[in-house]
Parts: structure tokens; C-alpha cells; sequence
């Protein structure tokens, strides 16, 4: 195991042909095993490609001592549902998952969308999300730190939030359409217009660009995390498309990189 590269919040960890990125921040917690993968891995839908599915989750798996078996990747199809996760099962429709019990992976994939990994270290309760632009309209950010709060009683002064490399506002433009319904959702943030902001015009079209990792640090201060508990890897997807799976980039093409945290099993 060798490190590649590092700054003030990450490190990026190489293992024989295997590259991920942890948050510094995470580390801290021994208890804990996370990672977010780099494009030497991929983690397509099962049903695209079951082999090479398989074959990145062994390795990441050996790479971080965890049981493949007790993996939980739920169907992601872009909404704002969290489930609480006390064995290993399969969701639907889910785009979070949250659990306290040891040694259950917690997965969630994505190509450009925003992957959130969250930690109580006072309840010892983990957490990845999935936050496209979909589940960033939708808040689904805030329904994992109040299902965290309903479920576990965590207080959100305890929780952290690391935020994966995503596709960023520099790439992430958008037509009348969907600058509308952010608007119309986002409207009373003080960062409004941070967030949205008008650029081009494109084909007759005006075009805007989105700052949804601004939206989710907005919603999470708003709940009552510290700032210094939200991470944000500050890594484009787009911009770094060599190193990570872009949608926007790469289109049909494109892979999947994985957001993974577990609890380890005390000995």
C-alpha cells in the first residue's frame, strides 16, 4: 500500500492495481473503513455488467478487509428515500442507506452525481448517500441527517459529512427548465445566487450552471452540522474524468465509481 498524492483533507491510497481516495477527517475514527473509488475500478449496474461488478467489489473488499457479503448497494433511481439498514437486503427505489450494526458495507454508486458519506462518532452510526441532481432537488441530504436523528437520536452537531468528488457548477449546466425548478425549491437560501448562476447563451438558449455541492452544505448547516464537519473533497469529476467516472464526459460509456463505509467489529 503506497500513497499517490495528499492534501489538507485527502489521500489518495494505491494498492497493486487498485486506487482509492479516504477523507482525512474519517480517518480519525479507527472504527471505521471507508473509501471513494477511483476509474481504475468500476461498479456498473448488475444487470450491464455482473462480472466486472463482482470483480471490483473483491477488490476493493481485500483492499480494506471487508466481507463482500455483507454489501448494501441499493437500486438507486434518484429520489430523496433512506433506509435504515439492520441486515443485509436488497432496496428498491432507495438512494440511502444508513446503519449502526457492524461490519455491514454501505454502498452507493455514481458517475458525476454528488456521493455522500456521513458518520456520528457519538452514536457510531454510518451513512452513504446518493445526491444527483434529482435527489439534490428533492433534499435528499436532509433526509438522511433527520432520519438519523429519528432513528438513532444522533445530534447533528456530531455528524460529519465528507463530500465525493461530483460533477461541479463549472460543468454542470443547465437549461431554463431545471435553473426553474431549483429556483423555485432554493429560492429562500442566502446563497441563491452562489448557486444558480446565468453564463451563455447556447443554440438561442440562455444557459445557467447549478452549484448543487453548495446546496447540500447549505441544507446541512441549516440542520445544525459545524462547518468543520462538512468536507468537501473539491474534486470535479469532470474536470479529472482521467481519474474518475463522468457521465457528462464519457455518456453511455461511462463506469461507476463507489462511495464505501463500514463500521468495523469490535475485537
Amino acid at each position: 500500500m503506497a500513497k499517490v498524492w495528499e492534501n489538507e483533507k485527502l489521500v489518495c491510497i494505491k494498492e497493486n492495481d487498485i486506487q482509492y481516495i479516504q477523507f482525512k477527517k474519517l480517518l480519525k475514527y479507527p472504527q471505521i473503513k471507508h473509501c471513494y473509488t477511483l476509474k481504475n475500478l468500476n461498479f456498473p449496474p448488475i444487470y450491464k455488467d455482473e462480472k466486472t461488478l463482482k470483480n471490483s467489489y473483491k477488490k476493493i473488499c481485500d483492499c480494506l478487509n471487508l466481507d463482500e457479503n455483507k454489501i448494501v448497494k441499493p437500486h438507486q433511481t434518484h429520489t430523496s428515500n433512506v433506509e435504515v439498514v439492520n441486515e443485509v437486503i436488497n432496496f428498491q427505489d432507495v438512494d440511502g442507506v444508513l446503519t449502526n450494526k457492524e461490519e455491514i458495507v454501505l454502498v452507493t454508486t455514481s458517475a458525476d452525481c454528488i456521493s455522500l458519506l456521513m458518520f456520528d462518532p457519538v452514536k457510531k452510526v454510518i451513512g452513504s448517500i446518493h445526491s444527483g441532481w434529482r435527489g439534490t432537488l428533492q433534499g435528499i441530504a436532509k433526509e438522511a441527517v433527520l432520519k438519523m436523528i429519528e432513528k438513532y437520536e444522533s445530534n447533528p452537531e456530531d455528524i460529519i459529512c465528507c463530500i465525493c468528488p461530483s460533477i461541479r457548477s463549472c460543468h454542470f449546466e443547465v437549461d431554463e427548465d431545471v435553473k426553474d425548478l431549483f429556483y423555485e425549491k432554493y429560492k429562500n437560501l442566502q446563497q441563491i445566487n452562489n448557486i444558480i448562476k446565468k453564463t451563455k447563451i447556447k443554440d438561442g438558449k440562455q444557459k445557467y450552471t447549478i452549484d448543487t455541492v453548495l446546496i447540500n452544505i447549505c441544507l446541512l448547516k441549516k440542520l445544525g452540522l459545524k462547518e468543520e464537519n462538512i468536507i468537501d473533497s473539491n474534486i470535479c469529476t469532470v474536470c479529472n474524468k482521467n481519474n474518475f467516472h463522468s457521465y457528462r464526459a464519457e455518456k453511455e460509456n461511462s463506469g461507476r465509481n463507489a462511495a464505501i463505509i463500514s463500521i468495523k467489529k469490535e475485537s
